[in-house]
C-alpha cells in the first residue's frame, strides 16, 4: 500500500510540476491544467488505436501539449499581461471549459478507454513488487525532476524566468523577455501535463472525469510542497499520494460510505494553509511596510 501511495504520488508530481512552473514565472494559477492532462493522454490515445506505434503515439503527444501550452499563452494569457490577477484565473477557468466541450466532441471522452499496449514484467524490491508502468511513473517523476532542477537553477533562460516570479518590470528592464519567459512556462507545463496523462492511462485507464480530475488533486499538493518549488511539487505528491492510499487502506473500513482517501488531502491542505501557507519549500515573502 505505501509502495502504491508512492506511485501514485509521482503522478501526481509530475501534474503538480506544470502547475508549479506557471505559477514560478507568471504567478497565475492555473484551473485549466487538468485539461491538458486528458488531452495530452487522449491524442496519445486517437494516434495509437489508428496504428501508429505506442511510443511514437506518446512522443507526438508530449509534443503537441508542448506546442498547445505555448499556443495558449500565446493567444489567451499574454493578452492578460497586467491585468488583475482574478481576471488572469478567470479566463483559465473559462479555457479549461472550452477544453472539456472541445473533447467531449471526441469519440473518446464519454467511455472509458485503455492504451492498445501491455506492459509485461515487473521488478521486486525488498518484499515490493512494481509493475513496469509503476516503474515508468517513479523513472519519469525523476526524469522531469533532475531536467527541471537543472534548467532553473543552471540554465539562462532558466535563472530568466526566476527573475520574471520575483519582479517582471525589472527584469523587463534589463531586456528580459517576459512574453518568450511566460510561453515557455506554458508549453513546459503542457509537456509535464501529458507525461502525467500518459503514464495515468498506462497505470488506470483513460477517462476524461479521471484526467481532468487530476488537476483539482494537484491543489493540496502545490500548497503543501510549496506553490513556487520544483522538489515541493515531488515532495508534496509523494506525501499525497501516500496519505490518499493509507486513508483509503485504513479509514474508510471506519467511516459510513468510505471516500476518506478523497477528502483527507484537502483536510492537509486547510491544515497546510493555516499552519505554514508558504509550504514545506516554498518561498516566504516579506514585505516591508
Amino acid at each position: 500500500m505505501l509502495a502504491a501511495g508512492i506511485v501514485t504520488g509521482c503522478i501526481y508530481s509530475l501534474a503538480a510540476l506544470g502547475f508549479v512552473l506557471i505559477y514560478k514565472s507568471s504567478r497565475v494559477i492555473n484551473f485549466a491544467h487538468g485539461q491538458l492532462i486528458a488531452v495530452g493522454a487522449f491524442i496519445a490515445l486517437a494516434l495509437s488505436q489508428r496504428g501508429l506505434n505506442f511510443w511514437l503515439s506518446a512522443l507526438t503527444a508530449l509534443t503537441l501539449t508542448f506546442l498547445l501550452g505555448m499556443l495558449i499563452e500565446r493567444f489567451f494569457l499574454r493578452r492578460m499581461v497586467g491585468q488583475p490577477i482574478i481576471s488572469v484565473i478567470m479566463v483559465t477557468i473559462g479555457l479549461a471549459s472550452v477544453l472539456d466541450g472541445l473533447m467531449y466532441l471526441t469519440p473518446y471522452a464519454s467511455s472509458n478507454n485503455s492504451y492498445p499496449v501491455t506492459f509485461s514484467g515487473s521488478l521486486n524490491l525488498a518484499g515490493i513488487t512494481l509493475s513496469s508502468a509503476e516503474l515508468l511513473a517513479i523513472a519519469a517523476t525523476l526524469i522531469f525532476l533532475g531536467d527541471f532542477t537543472y534548467f532553473f537553477n543552471r540554465s539562462t533562460l532558466g535563472v530568466s524566468m526566476r527573475a520574471v516570479s520575483d519582479d517582471q518590470m525589472a527584469a523587463q528592464s534589463v531586456g528580459t523577455s517576459v512574453q518568450r519567459v511566460f510561453a515557455l512556462a506554458w508549453a513546459a507545463a503542457g509537456l509535464s501535463a501529458a507525461a502525467a496523462g500518459l503514464i495515468l492511462g498506462l497505470k488506470s485507464g483513460l477517462s476524461l472525469a479521471g484526467l481532468a480530475g487530476i488537476g483539482l488533486k494537484v491543489f493540496p499538493v502545490v500548497i503543501l510542497g510549496g506553490l513556487d518549488s520544483v522538489l515541493g511539487a515531488v515532495v508534496g505528491g509523494i506525501i499525497i499520494g501516500i496519505v490518499e492510499n493509507l486513508a483509503s487502506g485504513y479509514l474508510d473500513t471506519l467511516v459510513p460510505g468510505g471516500g476518506t482517501g478523497a477528502v483527507l488531502p484537502f483536510a492537509v491542505l486547510l491544515v497546510v494553509l493555516l499552519v505554514k501557507p508558504y509550504g514545506l519549500f516554498g518561498t516566504r515573502e516579506i514585505e516591508r511596510v
